[in-house]
């Protein structure tokens, strides 16, 4: 893929997840009666007002990685009415939904992952390979196919077709197959002495894939996802101990990021992953482990993020006292710059040494 269209695709994805989290601190601070002046598309500086709702002002900015949201009163107690001035719980569900929204999609995307996958149909027979000059060659089959039955008798699994043909070895017998949606018979005799490695009809079997029932599918995405979040938390501990090779632990950038989606790209182009629905499953897992990682990341317990803002309401909502606000503008201010300095770093460390796929 062009690189450009690539770097576009990266952009997009980005600013989107972004998007939907600050979606989520707007859809809550309106639900708890907290007026947001303004949802911004990309950052500051603004472009353009597009409109204006419900008292909040819809603008777009230059530079576009998803958006903003700026409640009333975010960080000035004084301002009645905003944010800052609500109560601990209101202010914590504020900052908790941005995560929130960003662990909805990546289940979603989970979800949709799964479905795609499938699970093996053991009660089904399909030809996964067919071996040169092989009797199964020779009357046509191809991979893909279903046997349905052997001789008018049904099959109900592999062990049992392996079974019948083993019975029926050196004689010519009828295989109902499923082509597509086509239903057809063919005649084959299975070989007494087969090569080395290979069977009496020549072929290799496997169970096709089906659909995973939705409830399954949905399992399968809270069990990942809470293997991610608990994965992400343990993994200090496990640098410390030396099981995690620190190279491979450390957090990644934007160029990070492109290296990453860019190589799951390349995957789904040419590796040729047989799935029950035909979807790029390694780039999607990618942006529902990126979603993920955004959700986690946010309520890391840093100053300046979310997590770290909810820190600073712990006292309030335990002890009812409230740390003053100006600290923790302070503290916010000072580790926001200390964060932009990290972000630096990490990026010079994504072109020093990037990452890769394991």
């Amino acid at each position: 893929m062009n690189v450009f269209l690539l770097i576009l695709q990266v952009v997009f994805v980005i600013g989107v997840l972004i998007f939907f989290h600050e979606l989520g601190h707007f859809i809550t601070a309106r639900a708890v009666g907290v007026p947001v002046e303004e949802f911004g598309f990309g950052y500051p500086p603004r472009l353009a007002k597009i409109a204006e709702w419900k008292g909040t002002e819809i603008t777009l900015n230059w530079i576009p990685f998803g958006g903003f949201v700026r409640p009333k009163g975010e960080s000035d107690d004084t301002v009645e009415g905003g944010m800052a001035d609500a109560p601990a719980w209101k202010r914590v569900l504020i900052l908790l939904s941005g995560s929130f929204m960003n662990f909805l999609i990546g289940i979603i995307l989970l979800v949709i992952i799964y479905s795609a996958i499938g699970i093996p149909a053991s009660d089904q027979a399909m030809v996964s390979q067919v071996s040169p000059n092989s009797p199964a060659m020779e009357v046509g089959l191809l991979p893909g196919d279903i046997i349905q039955a052997v001789d008018g008798q049904s099959i109900d699994d592999i062990d049992q077709l392996i079974a019948v043909i083993a019975q029926e070895a050196g004689n010519a017998i009828e295989l109902t197959i499923v082509r597509g949606e086509q239903v057809e018979s063919v005649t084959i005799t299975p070989r007494l002495d087969p090569p080395p490695g290979e069977g009496a009809m020549g072929v290799g079997l496997s169970n096709p894939l089906k659909p995973t029932p939705f409830f399954q599918s949905v399992g399968y995405a809270f069990q990942s996802t809470g293997y991610i979040i608990r994965e992400t938390l343990l993994l200090p501990v496990r640098l410390i101990r030396g099981t995690v090779d620190a190279a491979l632990a450390r957090p990644v950038g934007y160029k990070g990021i492109y290296d990453i989606y860019s190589q799951a790209v390349e995957m789904d182009q040419e590796t040729s992953l047989a799935t029950a629905e035909p979807i790029p499953v390694f780039t999607l897992s990618i942006i529902a482990n990126i979603s993920l990682a955004l959700g986690i990341t946010n309520l890391l317990p840093i100053p300046a993020l979310d997590g770290g803002r909810i820190l600073f309401t712990l006292p309030e909502l335990i002890i009812r006292k409230r740390i003053p606000q100006k600290w923790e503008n302070a503290v916010n201010t000072v580790s926001f710059l200390l964060l932009i300095l990290l972000m630096v770093v990490i990026t010079v460390l994504d072109f020093t040494n990037p990452v890769v796929i394991p």
